[in-house]
């Protein structure tokens, strides 16, 4: 055989062997997923809550209790979080707001909202119209557009 061929089925067999192993990690941590996903579920709970501000902080920014930063993988330490400060009842605190809806909570609102612990899962409006924030046009969409009204064009919608 052919030093070539040799050295194309050495690597074949070792990206097999790495797609057998990233497929049997992501399972595990699919099942994971699921586990602790049925866990806020059944701990989750409705309170009506102030939204006071939302910002993306990291965790020992925050202001969250001491037992969340011990618990907190090191890696996780230094990466930003979406943080609701909300007012429920008489009490001030720090909530984890989840990444899916962090961008459609509105601040300075009463909402009601589903809580599991220190994590916020979902949010529906109680009083007045769904405030819907415009949508920030990235780096690049800005540039184009400016470029388009310099030059007399239509901007692009």
């Amino acid at each position: 055989m052919s030093p070539v061929v040799i050295v194309l089925l050495v690597i074949s067999a070792i990206l097999i062997v790495g797609i057998v192993v990233l497929t049997i990690l992501g399972k595990r941590a699919q099942k994971r997923q699921e586990e602790q996903q049925a866990q806020m579920e059944a701990a989750k709970q409705s309170v009506t809550m102030l939204i006071i501000d939302k910002k993306r902080m990291k965790i020992n920014e925050a202001g969250l209790p001491a037992a969340v930063l011990e618990n907190t993988p090191k890696l996780l330490r230094r990466s930003k979080l979406p943080i609701l400060k909300v007012k429920v009842g008489p009490q001030i605190m720090n909530l984890v707001c989840d990444e899916k809806i962090f961008d459609e909570v509105p601040v300075k609102k009463e909402v009601k909202a589903d809580v599991s612990g220190i994590y916020v899962t979902s949010v529906k409006g109680l009083r007045g119209t769904k405030t819907v924030t415009p949508e920030k046009k990235g780096f690049w969409k800005n540039l184009i557009s400016k470029a388009q009204e310099k030059a007399g064009a239509k901007p692009l919608k």
